[in-house]
């Protein structure tokens, strides 16, 4: 057995590791046989792969969220990592099954994350926002400090809705002491609150999937039910001035209607909010695929990059 991880070894490589079965999604080839478009993943990131003829009891025994021996060969399909698949079997209770040990987790600690997001709450001035942030943080307390931001893409770790939240807050800190006419009460509130409807569309952070009430409605619109619903119980008026502001601010962050937003910004805190979720996404995505990447060489195609492929300079460090 290797000791080592998933992006340990080079193409052409052949793997004999335990990994974590992050999803399998089963599909039909031309040849009528069922198989598995699988995504396998450790604390080194995530490969995916296709496991030909599967039968009945494979599809049973092979489910995201299962720890697995793989035997594998380490290849690339159009730019794109995956392994070709040689054999598996599940893990035993005497072999390293538990999936936590697979998962990889934001770079702070939940405690961490919890004092600087509780000193910033301080700056949302405005009561009704600082209320409503402060009862939603609160309702959603263990999901939001342990749940991805995202099923693939960006932050896509244990606690990465946290830690993606927190990098945008110390983003809009140095934007509001540069521009003292966004209000950082309002920008900080929507900052907290934009992604956090995440802890109803996702599943959690182990082999994360699409809820049913996240795949009908997504987490833009889940966000603002929860905060006209926060608002009912803290008895402030869900149509006053601040709450159609910080409304706006959820409901328009992904900037662009073909992108998810029903509206787009037309507050200059929501512009901001916007260009600091775009921005943080951004680099976490292209910083993820330089990690995996050689100096000198290009790195695989990122889909939330509109499937470009970035260039990791010679002698540069990417994270």
């Amino acid at each position: 057995m290797d000791s080592k991880k998933l992006f340990d070894f080079a193409v052409d490589d052949t793997l004999n590791i335990f990994v974590l079965i992050k999803s399998a999604e089963v599909r039909v080839a031309k040849n009528g046989k069922d198989f598995l478009v699988m995504v396998f993943e450790d604390r080194s990131g995530d490969i995916g792969g296709k496991f030909w003829d599967a039968s009945s009891q494979d599809i049973k025994n092979f489910e995201a969220g299962k720890v697995i021996f793989l035997n594998g060969k380490r290849e690339n399909y159009k730019g794109t990592p995956q392994i070709k698949i040689l054999g598996m079997r599940l893990a035993t209770e005497t072999e390293p099954s538990n999936p936590s040990l697979y998962t990889k987790k934001a770079p702070m600690t939940v405690a961490d994350m919890k004092e600087e997001v509780s000193k910033l709450l301080f700056d949302i001035t405005n009561p009704n926002w600082n209320r409503v942030v402060r009862f939603l943080l609160q309702k959603y307390d263990e999901q939001f400090y342990t749940y991805p931001a995202a099923k693939t893409n960006h932050h896509a770790f244990q606690g990465g809705l946290a830690f993606h939240t927190i990098s945008i807050l110390r983003l809009a800190k140095s934007v509001s002491d540069q521009y003292p006419q966004v209000d950082r009460s309002l920008l900080y509130a929507g900052a907290i609150l934009h992604d956090l409807g995440k802890t109803i569309e996702l599943s959690g952070p182990v082999s994360t999937t699409y809820t049913v009430e996240g795949n009908l409605l997504g987490h833009i619109v889940i966000m603002d039910g929860e905060i006209v619903k926060a608002c009912q119980e803290l008895k402030i008026s869900d149509s006053s001035e601040d709450i159609l502001l910080l409304r706006h601010m959820i409901v328009s962050h992904h900037g662009l209607k073909e992108y998810g937003s029903p509206i787009e910004p037309l507050l200059l805190e929501a512009v901001v909010l916007h260009a600091l979720d775009d921005l943080d996404a951004s680099i976490q995505m292209v910083t993820g695929a330089l990690s995996h990447t050689k100096d000198g060489t290009f790195s695989e195609r990122i889909f939330g990059m509109d499937g470009r492929n970035f260039y990791k300079r010679i002698g540069h460090q990417s994270e």
